[in-house]
């Protein structure tokens, strides 16, 4: 695929949308490696990117998780927690299969940036 760009504007368009990707790809692993320790929900993954630098809003996070699950990488259930439905993510041995196989190639990747 030849990718032709015909303005400046054009260009930095398509090098936001790049990072995008490459940031809502690493936004999946934190969620699949922090939901392999335990059930998370949405606030907390929310608080928890944010220490790794990450500003995330929930109309932005919440699409993620829910094609996590569509994709069948999590499992929710709502819990009532203090009188209130908080709907929790676990990982399925799918999702531990697919993180497996991402943590491979992410030291792959890392090794090979770092030789």
């Amino acid at each position: 695929m030849l990718l032709v760009l015909t303005s400046d504007n054009e260009f930095r368009y398509h090098e936001c949308m790049l990072t995008q990707d490459f940031f809502r790809g690493f936004i999946k692993l934190h969620i699949l490696h922090h939901a392999s320790k335990e059930a998370i929900y949405g606030i907390w993954i929310i608080e928890e990117l944010g220490r790794h630098g990450y500003k995330l809003s929930p109309g932005t996070l919440y699409p993620i998780l829910h094609s996590l699950e569509k994709d069948r990488l999590l499992k929710s259930e709502d819990k009532t927690v203090e009188g209130k439905v908080r709907k929790y993510y676990k990982l399925t041995s799918e999702g531990k299969r697919r993180l497996e196989e991402s943590k491979l190639k992410v030291r792959e990747l890392v090794d090979e940036l770092y030789e």
